[in-house]
């Protein structure tokens, strides 16, 4: 099968709600999506967008979405450069195992590189072993000494509102 990637656009906001839905249902967290198609089209396609999405489709049929890469920018102190920060990585059941998730990740990394980007970061289920090893099999490093926090929901509510 033949796969061509293409930015997404305000148009594609319901299968991208779709396709988190879908990644939701498959890490048991069914009820954890908030977001909505409104919030989505503010902050993905509106006058300053917060991320971008990139769609993996069947070339013969560019209707049919099979994947997205769902990202935004970060920047490394360090390196003194610009990277990005893959949130979602998302193939559909019916279309795995067939280099669609490693062609959005090189897909990524070439416009990374183009643009003179340093990194690509993203975050993996400690349980969700054959996603481990296919970044692994990438070349992506596991940054096991660092821990990932975060401040949401009371605690933050919390924090905003401590002295």
């Amino acid at each position: 099968m033949s796969v061509t990637i293409r930015r997404a656009g305000p148009e594609d906001v319901d299968t991208i709600l779709a396709l988190i839905h879908e990644l939701a249902e498959f890490e048991r967290e069914p009820e954890a999506v908030l977001a909505s198609r409104e919030d989505l089209l503010r902050d993905g396609f509106g006058e300053r967008p917060l991320f971008t999405v990139d769609l993996a489709c069947e070339a013969q049929a560019p209707e049919r979405v099979l994947g997205m890469a769902l990202y935004f920018p970060n920047y490394s102190t360090w390196e003194g450069k610009r990277g990005i920060y893959l949130e979602e990585l998302y193939v559909r059941p019916s279309a795995r195992r067939r280099g669609i998730g490693r062609t959005l990740i090189l897909h990524l990394a070439r416009e990374l590189k183009r643009t003179g980007g340093a990194r690509l970061d993203l975050s993996v289920l400690d349980w969700n072993q054959p996603a481990r090893d296919f970044y692994a099999a990438l070349g992506f490093d596991d940054q096991a000494t660092w821990r990932p926090y975060r401040l949401t929901g009371e605690a933050l509510t919390r924090a905003a509102e401590s002295g």
